[in-house]
């Protein structure tokens, strides 16, 4: 399965007053890498009508570990664990990986997408080539139980 790799840059003011990335910033950072993957990546392979419109339906979040604010960006990876007719749900790590090839994860998470057809007002079909497109970064584990694995995993830590 490919996943589709992000750096996110980290600004000053992702911070709180507990000196690591806020909660709320995560959000960010899974809908820039979102953004890049569905928009960006998409249209460059012939399936741009993401672009055309979306809504998020659904944001799962499990905070494994603080992160703290670094001029190098976080890698954010994104896949396609759930392809429905009208709908897919969107896996996400934000991570590092050291020099010595130790990774960190900070956040494992779940978005459920539905395609919108914003002239219309109402959801879409995922058209043959979305579908095409988001195939090549399917993983057939469930979202939900990877993220419920990640808490577990967390709260462990």
């Amino acid at each position: 399965m490919a996943r589709h790799i992000y750096a996110c840059p980290m600004r000053w003011s992702d911070m709180d007053a507990f000196g690591h990335v806020n909660n709320v910033v995560f959000l960010r950072y899974l809908e820039e890498a979102r953004i890049d993957f569905m928009f960006t990546q998409a249209a460059e392979a012939g399936a741009g009508e993401f672009a055309g419109g979306s809504v998020v339906a659904r944001h799962e979040i499990d905070y494994l570990k603080p992160l703290v604010h670094r001029p190098e960006p976080v890698t954010v990876e994104t896949w396609v664990t759930r392809l429905g007719a009208a709908s897919l749900h969107v896996s996400y790590e934000v991570k590092d990986t050291d020099a010595a090839g130790r990774e960190t994860v900070y956040v494992r998470a779940s978005t459920v997408v539905v395609p919108y057809d914003l002239a219309a007002g109402r959801p879409r079909r995922i058209s043959p080539v979305e579908r095409a497109f988001l195939s090549r970064f399917m993983d057939g584990a469930d979202d939900d139980a990877g993220v419920r694995a990640g808490a577990a995993e967390g709260a462990a830590a």
